[in-house]
Parts: C-alpha cells; structure tokens; sequence
C-alpha cells in the first residue's frame, strides 16, 4: 500500500493465476482483486474513482478475452483436457515440449492478437526455453495461413499501406478490410476514411466488434451534430481569438501538427463565464478536427503516415483561478466528448515548466495510465527542458517559440483575464441548459443590511488551511473572517430582518450573537475583505490556533453622509435603492492539512484531473 500527501491510497493488483477450485480439484481458479481508497482529492473524488474503475475494469476485461483466446485456441487443436502440470524430476532435464498439453510453458507463447498482447517481464522471458519461443513462431505462422491465402480483394496494397497506414501485420490489415467492408454493407452515410477507421481499430485493440460499436456511435454523433461541416461552418467568438491560449504551430521532427497551449496563461473560468459549455466545445472540436486536416496535409508532404499530432502544455503561471470547480467539470465533459470521437490522436505530450511538486502528483497519477499512453508523457519542471535531452530532441530550434526562449515569434495569444464586462449573466447560460452556477459544491446565499451570512468552521489541529471560492452575484459585500474559543449558538432565524426586511430563512444563517463582543468574545483574523459585484474571490488563511472559525459575508453599507452638508437627492435615491435589494454569493469551502497544502496546491489538483481525463487520446 502506497501512502500519497493527497491521502489517496491504493494497492496493487493481486493475482492469484492457480488456486484449486475447493469444490473441483480438476478446476483451476483465477482471482484478480484491487482496491482505492481516496480520502481527499480537493472535490474531485469521484472523478478519481470513475476513472480508476474504468482502467481496472478494462484490465479485467483484457485478461478475459486473454484467457478465452487461449480456450480457443485450445479447441482448434483438439485438445479438450490438460493434464495436471507436475514438477519435471531433478535428475532429467525437462523434455522438449511437442504439444500445447505437454508444458504450461507455451501457454503464455500462445499466438495472441495485437489485442491480447502483453509484454511479458524479463524474469518471464528467460524463463522460456528457446525451443518454445520457436514452436510459438511455428504457431503464429500457421495462424496466419488463412489470411495470408485470402483472395486479392481482402489485401491492400503494399505500396499504399506503407504511404498513408504505416507498419500494419496481416492481422490488423484484416480487421481493417473487415470493418470497412461491413461499413460499406450496412452503414447509410458518409464512410470514414481508413486512416480513421483505423485510429478506433486501435484504440480497441484490433478487437473488431468493440472497435465497430464506438466507431458508429461516433459516426451518428458526426451527423447528428454535423461535425463534418465544422471547420466551414464554425468561426470562433471574438472572445477566443483574444484569450483561449492554444493555437497550431508548424510541426516536430517526425512531422507531426505541433499544438501549443499555454494553460497557465487561460483564464478558465473567464472563458466559461463569457462563452458557455456549448462554445466552448464547438472551439475544440473545430481544433481536432483542424489536427486531422493538418494530419493528412503533413502525410503528403512528407511520404510517410502521419495519424497523431503533438501537443505542448506550458504550466507556467498556473494558480488558483485555475481551479473553478463549474470550469473544470464543464472541461472534463468536453475531454469526454473528444475522447470518444477522437481516439488515437494524441502522439506525444510535452509538459513544460511543470510545478515542483509534479513529480509527486505524476506518481500518483500514472498508475492509473496505460503503459503505452505513458511513453507519450514527456515532463520538464523548471528550465530543465532547455539543457540536454530537452525540447530540442523533439522540436527544431528554429520552430521553438520566443516565449520558451527560442527565436520564433508564436501567434499563440498570450491570454490574461477576461473582461468580466464580457460575462455573460447566470439566467443566460441556463437558458441553454449549461447550469454551471448550479453545481451541487457551490451554496448560495442571500445577504441583507443588518442580517449576514456566516459559515461555522471548526478547527481541530492548528495550522490547518481555510480555503474559499466565492462569487458575488448581486450587490457588494464585505468579507470577514472571525475567531472564537467557544462554539456560537445554533443559528437563529429572526421573524424580521433591520428595516422590516423579511429574514430569507434557509440561504441565510447568522451565527455571531448581538451580545458577544469584539476583541473579548471573539477576533477578527483577517482584514476585511471589501468585493464588488460580479467580482470572483479566492484565498486561503492558515489557522493558527484550533477552536471555531466564522465567515461573514456582510451587507455593504453606503459611506455616510457628512453633517455638515446636505444629502444629494441622487444619493438618498440610490442608497434607498441598494438597500431595497439583497445581495447575493455563491461560495464553495474546504478545510487542509497544511502538509497537503503545501505539497499539493489546487492548480496541479487540476491538472492531474484534466491528465487522467486525457490520458486515453
């Protein structure tokens, strides 16, 4: 069992292969069993956990069909029983095995479809004679024959496999003649080219029928949404022009589309706010789809297959704004949509300026990463990529942008904020069913002169971290932070509010009695926090005794008056106005360890969920 600062907890999976069934002794068992056991992830727990039970669920389901294709191939020699496997005697060596029932040892040697090949370790290697390895290249040769000898029309060209498909076995050029045969027998519509058909035959591992069911879920998704018409028929909003930070920029050694994002320059939540989840998704299919153009252009130009393209992530400037919890999930819904519509497309990913604590986060994160998917991770912290071995082992010095220290100037925009003059208000976003200010981890609460909101936070061990997240909806407030050593009442609800205002009840809870006072029954241990409307707040305080913590959300009242002067009819006006309105935040809490906290910062938090989100591109 590993132990994480996150507090996530796994063990490795335990395999027991020859256990004898306890009510058959000529029955072999197979047990597999695994366990995860995440405590805190920063709010994305169940994330995690989808993602965890959708690797270990494919691993099972890969060792099944492993197991049944060694049944099968059982059958088609005839063999119907296996004899009990007995240790060879010390003094003889152990005779060369003649048949599939004579050694459990060519089991594991059996021919194996490129969906059912594992590598095995080098223990397992070595433990192999060579006249095992041979008479499993005499099988595999011998399962081979029927499509080998196949009619012309089952084959592909040499010529044209190794220009547009690169290096295919028979087996996989089959699947590819198969599939494409059936798409052209049953399915009414436009038929994807092969280099596409071949990106789901891959992502399935050549396993035909898996491979079909996603491949027309995505064909009936093209043409439901009229995917294929994107690129002529989609123009990006003014808005992301200026502030999505991503953008193609000429290609790497192998030829591949190179695209750059500059993540820690996007303004997430400023892009949903302004744009909504619908835009922002047409913008990055408009994105995969412009990589695959770029994909068959570069074939050209180049003579060799080119299927994937590079992506380049640059953290720097990675902070909590990053973190918006409606954002991200909007993101991930949107990972979702492009992974199961664009397999197989991601050739290498470079992330650069990665923070300190990456490494840790990456140790968490790769066990749950196909080992092949792994090998396309190339990570730098710091300025480590600009040495030896670094971004010019995969980028022509030339083409490195200037913001990476190199001498090519980059279109790439270089982001910021987004206006919040841009936002667009939370009633039009959920007029088109993007209720991204309803999210069940974020509460609302209503604020009215003299009647606040407080949040009680019980602290058990000092130096723990108080972080928030808060957006003021409506009106201006002022936010403060309190501490006591002993427990507040439990919230009163007040008939009538200061000037006659009905006390909105549920929203609203104040803690703090009329009777205590400051500086004696309770202290203040942040200073005021004055917000404005429409403006997004997040912070952290460090604690530094254990006892009871309040927040405040608090009317902002209007300055007063001077008594020498006369009020202004517009400011009576307008201070009669503010005060016949509540104002309105929605907030979301979370309570630290300080060690969590420092080792692990909410902006990788992020990150580590949109890499499991996209490790199986």
């Amino acid at each position: 069992m590993c132990h994480y600062p996150v507090n996530v907890k796994y063990n490795v999976y335990l395999c027991v292969y020859v256990q004898v069934h306890p009510e058959n002794e000529d029955w072999t068992c197979f047990e597999q069993t695994a366990s995860l056991d995440i405590k805190s992830f920063f709010g994305f727990e169940s994330t995690v956990e989808k993602i965890a039970m959708k690797q270990y669920a494919s691993s099972i389901n890969k060792g099944k069909e492993i197991i049944e294709y060694y049944l099968k191939e059982l059958e088609d020699e005839g063999i119907t029983h296996v004899p009990r496997w007995s240790p060879p005697s010390l003094s003889l060596p152990p005779p060369r095995p003649t048949s599939l029932s004579t050694s459990p040892l060519d089991l594991p040697k059996l021919v194996v479809t490129p969906a059912a090949s594992i590598p095995l370790t080098a223990n397992a290697e070595d433990s192999i004679s060579q006249e095992a390895k041979q008479d499993s290249s005499a099988l595999q040769a011998d399962s081979l024959t029927e499509i080998l000898a196949g009619t012309p029309e089952d084959k592909l060209d040499a010529d044209y496999i190794k220009r547009y498909l690169g290096d295919l076995t028979p087996m996989q050029e089959s699947c590819l003649i198969r599939l494409r045969k059936w798409l052209q027998e049953t399915h009414k519509g436009k038929i994807p080219k092969d280099e596409h058909i071949l990106r789901f035959l891959r992502a399935r591992d050549f396993n035909i029928d898996k491979a079909r069911e996603i491949l027309c879920q995505s064909l009936t998704w093209r043409k439901q949404h009229q995917v294929d018409y994107l690129l002529e028929t989609w123009s990006s909003p003014q808005v992301l022009q200026d502030y999505y930070t991503g953008g193609w920029h000429h290609h790497d050694r192998d030829g591949r589309p190179l695209y750059i994002l500059r993540l820690g320059q996007m303004d997430t939540k400023g892009l949903v706010r302004a744009l909504g989840e619908e835009s922002l998704l047409r913008h990055v299919l408009s994105i995969n789809e412009e990589g695959l153009r770029r994909c068959e252009e570069n074939t050209k130009v180049f003579g060799r297959p080119i299927s994937c393209w590079t992506c380049l992530v640059d953290l720097e400037g990675l902070n909590m704004r990053h973190l918006w919890r409606p954002g991200v999930k909007a993101l991930l819904r949107i990972i979702e949509v492009v992974e199961a519509n664009y397999p197989e497309t991601l050739g290498r990913l470079l992330i650069l300026r990665a923070p300190r604590v990456f490494p840790v986060l990456w140790t968490l994160v790769s066990p749950f990463i196909d080992e092949n998917t792994r090998k396309k991770f190339l990570i730098y912290a710091g300025n480590d990529y600009q040495g030896p071995g670094g971004l010019v082992d995969y980028i022509d010095k030339e083409i490195i942008p200037d913001f990476l220290g190199g001498e090519c100037m980059c279109e790439v925009p270089e982001g910021g904020l987004v206006p919040k003059s841009m936002y667009r208000t939370a009633e039009e976003l959920e007029n088109e069913d993007v209720r991204l200010w309803t999210e069940t981890i974020y509460q609302s609460a209503s604020i009215f002169k003299g009647a606040p909101h407080e949040l009680l936070i019980e602290i058990i061990d000092a130096s723990s971290v108080i972080t928030w997240d808060f957006d003021v909806c409506k009106g201006d407030i002022v936010f403060n932070i309190y501490h006591s050593k002993r427990a507040p009442q439990p919230p009163r609800k007040d008939p009538l509010g200061a000037h006659g205002i009905t006390s909105p009840g549920g929203n609203n809870v104040q803690l703090i009695d009329k009777s205590w006072t400051l500086g004696q029954d309770y202290s203040m241990v942040e200073s005021p926090l004055t917000c404005k409307e429409g403006e997004s707040v997040q912070g952290s305080h460090i604690t530094r005794w254990p006892g009871f913590y309040i927040l405040q959300w608090k009317f902002h009242n209007m300055p007063a008056c001077s008594s020498t002067n006369l009020p202004r009819v517009d400011d009576v006006l307008a201070t009669l106005q503010v005060s016949s309105h509540k104002c309105k935040v929605m907030y979301y809490t979370e309570v630290l360890g300080s060690e969590d906290f420092r080792l692990v910062n909410f902006s990788v938090c992020l990150f580590a969920s949109l890499l499991l989100a996209i490790c199986s591109f």
